[in-house]
């Protein structure tokens, strides 16, 4: 965890359990520690490679939804057009594609993308 983020698994020590110099524990009390950090502790996430906790996520999973339901009675929906952007894409990092319509740089990535689909593993990515 110090490799991967000391700066990180200092606040959540400081802010959990009001520990300031961690180097002051001995190694295995400060491991013990770092293993009982809540599952949405800032180095938690940074090692899952997680933006933002799951509450987060689920939440804006439901703004999604219900924006998605919102714009569905709309005229623009009827007309295939102006639909919400994603609130869950923005915070994975993830393009907004409307209408679900992906663009490429080059043909070798539309050939690789292709490839992933057929294989059944497209990740966006």
């Amino acid at each position: 965890m110090l490799a991967a983020d000391r700066d990180a698994l200092v606040c959540d020590l400081a802010e959990t359990y009001g520990i300031l110099e961690y180097r002051a524990l001995p190694a295995g009390l400060l491991a013990v520690l770092a293993s009982g950090l809540r599952e949405n502790a800032r180095i938690r996430q940074r090692l899952a490679a997680q933006p933002a906790d799951t509450h987060t996520l689920l939440l804006a999973a439901m703004v999604d939804r219900l924006s998605f339901l919102a714009w569905a009675q709309t005229r623009q929906a009827q007309q295939g057009t102006g639909r919400p952007p994603s609130v869950l894409q923005a915070l994975l990092g993830q393009p907004h594609t409307p209408g679900g319509l992906m663009a490429f740089d080059t043909a070798a990535d539309y050939e690789a993308a292709r490839a992933k689909i057929l294989k059944g593993g497209y990740d966006g990515n």
